[in-house]
């Protein structure tokens, strides 16, 4: 049998298990609201038409923060629409996903679900279409306490107390062509700058995310961040990355590699955000909010209720039906991530239901869990104290984009005694059997042992069978004298819990 090893030695750390890592993104496009989290006449809808099904599974994906309303149609919004008696909100044309929003679900709504989901909210301003001026209407409704006219408003409309939201995205992906108000890297780095420095003069305290470029394929990526950051540096305190996958049928080991991608691209934002410090001779050092990513299929993505040039409310929009396969990456991009803790502060999975997402809905209908929901609700649970350095010496995967890759990837965190590892086989046909030195770490337990794997890597779960493809307990794994050892299937995600 193929093998491989790793070494762990709780001595060695790359940073605090960020809780943040464990966000994921709610947008007003096609239904991850409507139907998706706020269905008023559900069966489950509670008193404020939240769905109480989708608000059980978010507490088993473990999600810690959500980032709203966007996204593209950020760049178009007008908070105010979503405020007050819902009988006298508009209904307005959304250029972003050209569909009718309307309104009546909105930042009061948002607020209210966070806290019954148990989430930090974090909030995008609309710099595409708006300047300083509504990003501090915006502050002043949402965090100042009593005796303004917004705050008084707020009140107004049932919340005495102010939200308290401490995380802001200055706009959206504002360097792509397609964003309404789309700006030159200088031009959004100088909004972003007039934006900051207004909030701050209301609270010096926030944490403010200033716009990175929407992928790294991008013909400006690298000079953007330059270029944006020159401008902000001092007053932003996170630079955003985006990043979607997508399985190329004819090259399936390009994609089970996509976590070499991700890691390429945080350590060149980092780069480059390292280098605007070094120029400015700055002390400050700018992290990442990685707030959109996952698997994401482009123009494969099933059903599109209608025309095309209809406008619509909800219409379904890129509904992903996720595999096996697209699981072991979702798991694998989520390795990359805690293993980038020192650097990537934010990470938001997009989106939450329905539209690219771990959970489904049907309107009136119910709600089941896809196959990518299992690495993130394991990993959230598992993930504690510190990231640990893994060394890790494994046989290689040929692949047509990035070479020869490890077969086995890896990430571990230890907490006070407590062991997690997550490990995932990227080969497409061989079972490898993987010793792990844990000597060093005092465990004698193994607690849980979970692998998904399928003999259908294209394997997926759907209403009529939600069950289809969930984590099976691992009964290869043995732990003795400080090592412990274990068989992964090929195309496999693993999580290990030891005490």
């Amino acid at each position: 049998m193929t093998t491989a090893s790793l070494v762990l030695d709780p001595a060695f750390t790359v940073a605090p298990v960020n809780r943040r890592t464990f966000g994921t993104f709610v947008e007003h496009m096609g239904r991850c609201v409507y139907t998706g989290i706020y269905e008023p006449g559900h069966a489950t809808a509670d008193e404020d038409g939240f769905r109480k099904d989708v608000l059980e599974l978010t507490r088993e994906l473990g999600v810690s923060l959500v980032r709203y309303p966007g996204g593209n149609f950020v760049s178009g919004y007008r908070w105010e629409d979503g405020v007050g008696p819902q009988a006298d909100r508009p209904r307005r044309l959304e250029l972003a996903w050209h569909s009718i929003e309307t309104n009546q679900f909105g930042l009061d709504e948002f607020v209210r679900w966070c806290a019954k989901a148990g989430v930090e909210p974090m909030m995008a301003i609309n710099l595409g279409t708006r300047g300083v001026q509504e990003a501090l209407d915006l502050q002043e409704y949402t965090n100042h306490p009593a005796g303004t006219a917004l705050s008084d408003l707020r009140a107004e409309h049932g919340a005495a107390s102010p939200y308290g939201i401490k995380l802001w995205c200055l706009g959206n992906e504002l360097d792509g062509p397609w964003q309404i108000g789309h700006k030159t890297g200088t031009e959004y780095g100088r909004l972003a700058n007039e934006t900051a420095r207004a909030l701050r003069m209301v609270e010096p305290d926030l944490e403010l995310v200033a716009c990175g470029s929407s992928s790294s394929g991008m013909p400006t990526f690298g000079t953007w961040e330059r270029e944006v950051l020159q401008e902000c540096y001092e007053v932003v305190d996170h630079i955003s990355c985006h990043a979607y996958y997508g399985d190329d049928k004819d090259d399936p080991a390009s994609f089970l590699a996509s976590a070499v991608d991700m890691d390429r691209f945080i350590d060149s934002v980092v780069a480059s955000a390292d280098h605007v410090g070094a120029e400015l001779k700055s002390s400050k050092r700018i992290d990442i909010s990685f707030d959109e990513w996952n698997v994401w299929y482009g123009e494969r993505s099933r059903r599109t209720d209608g025309d095309g040039d209809a406008w619509e409310v909800a219409p379904r929009r890129i509904e992903d039906e996720y595999n096996l396969t697209d699981a072991v990456v979702v798991g694998n991009l989520l390795i990359s991530l805690l293993r980038h803790s020192d650097r990537v502060a934010v990470a938001c999975l997009a989106q939450l239901a329905n539209v690219i997402a771990p959970i489904m809905t049907e309107p009136d209908g119910p709600a089941w869990r896809q196959p990518t929901f299992h690495p993130f609700a394991i990993t959230s649970r598992l993930a504690a104290g510190q990231v640990l350095q893994v060394n890790t010496t494994s046989p290689t995967v040929p692949t047509e984009k990035f070479g020869d890759v490890a077969a086995v990837d890896a990430v571990a965190t230890y907490d006070d005694g407590k062991l997690a590892v997550f490990l995932v086989n990227r080969s497409l046909d061989q079972t490898i059997e993987v010793t792990v030195d844990v000597s060093r770490t005092g465990v004698t337990t193994v607690e849980e042992a979970l692998t998904l794997a399928d003999d259908d890597r294209l394997a997926v779960n759907t209403a009529a069978q939600p069950d289809r493809v969930v984590p099976q307990a691992n009964d290869n794994v043995r732990l003795n004298d400080g090592k412990l050892t274990i068989s992964l299937p090929p195309i496999s995600w693993t999580a290990l819990a030891l005490n």
